[in-house]
């Protein structure tokens, strides 16, 4: 019995390194000049950004995959519409380096296809390597 809160360990602290890999790979794209073209680097950062939320809501706690994906997908989608939001402060904030990552500056539903694109792309790899 002691075997499976270790696992639960193990297996959280491999996701958290997998999206910790995906975090620095999604930075180096958007702000390393690497010579890709625009598309590749605003879409390829929001699937990134995807499979980030994933993982940490992954990381959280235990959850089926389908749980995992729905909670992550509400998130995703949440932050989305909220760029519809507007408000001085939040214009102000999403003009710095951090609010433009995190939050965006631009509602686009193509994001929600590149999330969508992100989070499968998580959950498959999830499953395929999870035990």
């Amino acid at each position: 019995m002691r075997s499976r809160p270790r696992n639960r360990t193990r297996a959280r602290i491999a996701i958290l390194a997998a999206t910790g890999v995906v975090i620095a790979v999604g930075l180096a794209l958007r702000l390393v000049p690497l010579g890709l073209p625009g598309g590749v680097v605003k879409y390829g950062g929001s699937v990134l950004w995807g499979a980030m939320v994933y993982g940490l809501v992954a990381a959280v706690g235990p959850a089926s995959r389908w749980r995992i994906l729905a909670i992550s997908a509400l998130i995703a989608m949440a932050v989305e519409l909220f760029r519809l939001v507007h408000a001085p402060w939040l214009d102000a904030f999403r003009l710095t380096l951090a609010g433009k990552l995190l939050i965006g500056r631009v509602y686009s539903p193509w994001n929600l296809v590149a999330y969508a694109v992100g989070l499968i792309t998580a959950g498959f790899l999830d499953r395929r390597f999870r035990t």
